[in-house]
């Protein structure tokens, strides 16, 4: 049985996604909850379902002193990935080298195109007719690791649609390669 640690900054809708499908299949466990932020809703979720959870802000700390926080943290659980679910917060390349090959995340567009923040605004501004999510190891760049799965969908007729439907596929696509990797370790 495999271990997952998520960090998360906001409303943790992957992050409860993530936890349901995983309690459904009872094979992998969440071993807990990182946040960055103490008004992340993410922590309701976690309480709700009975998910440990910290809270390490940056807020008054360097990033080097909140990542020694949070990688005693995973050291402590002795886990086997990280995902990272609507984390906001760019790992330094020495977080990144200790749990190397472990940390996952997922973006709302097809990289290598729209990068970084507002990814969903700036591909349908841009009129693509296809939009979407990548899944991927996480390197010292910005969404530039190798990639485990991206996923299509049409543009929809409006921004709030589009934005709708990638976090459907988000939440359907994210928990299953989670748990994909995990039983392949």
């Amino acid at each position: 049985m495999g271990s997952l640690i998520v960090l998360a900054s906001g409303n943790g809708s992957n992050f409860q996604a993530i936890a349901e499908y995983f309690n459904n299949l009872n094979t992998h466990t969440i071993s807990a909850l990182i946040t960055d932020q103490l008004s992340a809703y993410a922590l309701a979720r976690a309480k709700s379902l009975a998910i440990p959870y910290y809270v390490v802000p940056y807020f008054k700390k360097d990033r080097t002193t909140a990542e020694k926080i949070m990688a005693s943290i995973i050291s402590t659980y002795n886990t086997d990935l990280i995902a990272l679910a609507g984390f906001m917060r760019i790992l330094s390349p020495a977080f990144i080298h200790q749990f190397r090959g472990k940390i996952i995340n997922i973006h709302p567009s097809l990289l290598p195109s729209y990068p970084g923040t507002n990814s969903i605004a700036r591909a349908y501004e841009a009129g693509e007719s296809q939009l979407g999510i990548t899944v991927h190891y996480v390197d010292e760049g910005v969404d530039t690791g190798t990639i485990i799965i991206q996923k299509s969908i049409p543009r929809a007729p409006t921004l709030e649609i589009m934005t709708e439907r990638i976090h459907q596929l988000e939440h359907e696509t994210y928990p299953r390669i989670l748990h994909s990797l995990l039983d392949s370790q």
